[in-house]
């Protein structure tokens, strides 16, 4: 990789996209908010309003999140939670009614694509994850659930996934986008469901790779010249999520520079 990509910033501008028709204090509840993708669609959407339920099994990194959203003067609370876990979820939706009622879900928490561990329990994990939150969520907030945003990847659906991805990890994102279609069309709008499917993303769990030939090649190829910023993924996630995005329903959106064209 070129030295200009291994030196460009790690995060992009920061939205408030009220204007898309979030209404304050609303409930959203996003997994895996500690870092990444997570972290940064959990501040765009304080900053733009919302009140976030910060779920993550790294407890500190969820509170990190929490003491920035509050810096910036946010509503949020964050959630000790392993999505992989029954009780764990029933916990953690108990500890998230202080917000109020949850009527916004991200699904961004799972096994990353390096993950080591068998491929069934991986793929068990990042899938039934999923279908867990969600399921429990549309239990207990039907009155008002009203958008669903779900992570998948380029991976598994546009792209086969390249030698640095573990098996699990294609066939996982593929599943979810599967399942995606099957809530927007099982519940016919209420809530909508969709999915965004990241290419190359600037994370914790990508940076140490960014180094490596295969990641620089993928880069490479990128029509854009560039890795994409978490803050690129979470302004799309929320405006799938918000009113503005009220006719949008099983879509699978790929915000990747246009790598899959390439």
């Amino acid at each position: 990789m070129s030295e200009s990509r291994l030196n460009q910033p790690l995060h992009g501008p920061q939205y408030d996209l009220r204007a898309l028709g979030f209404k304050t204090h609303e409930v959203l509840v996003v997994t895996g908010a500690g870092s990444g993708i997570g972290k940064a669609t959990a501040i765009m959407a304080a900053k733009s309003g919302l009140a976030v339920g910060l779920w993550d099994v790294d407890l500190a990194g969820a509170n990190e999140t929490a003491r920035e959203i509050a810096a910036a003067g946010g509503n949020s609370l964050a959630v000790a939670v392993d999505v992989g876990e029954d009780e764990a979820v029933t916990k953690a939706w108990e500890a998230t009614r202080a917000l109020g009622p949850c009527r916004y879900l991200v699904n961004n928490a799972g096994p990353g694509s390096s993950s080591t561990g068998a491929f069934n329990d991986n793929l068990t994990l990042a899938v039934g994850s999923v279908h867990r939150v969600t399921t429990s969520w549309l239990e207990l907030h039907a009155g008002v659930a009203a958008s669903v945003v779900s992570i998948s990847s380029v991976a598994g659906n546009f792209m086969g996934g390249s030698e640095t991805l573990q098996a699990f990890y294609p066939a996982a994102k593929g599943a979810i986008a599967a399942y995606t279609r099957h809530l927007a069309t099982r519940y016919k709008g209420k809530p909508r469901a969709n999915a965004i499917a990241p290419g190359v993303i600037l994370t914790p769990r990508t940076i140490p790779y960014l180094g490596q030939p295969a990641m620089s090649g993928n880069i490479a190829r990128i029509p854009m010249g560039r890795a994409g910023f978490p803050e690129e993924i979470a302004a799309s996630v929320l405006f799938l999520l918000s009113p503005a995005g009220g006719y949008i329903n099983g879509v699978l959106l790929p915000v990747d520079g246009g790598w899959i064209h390439s």
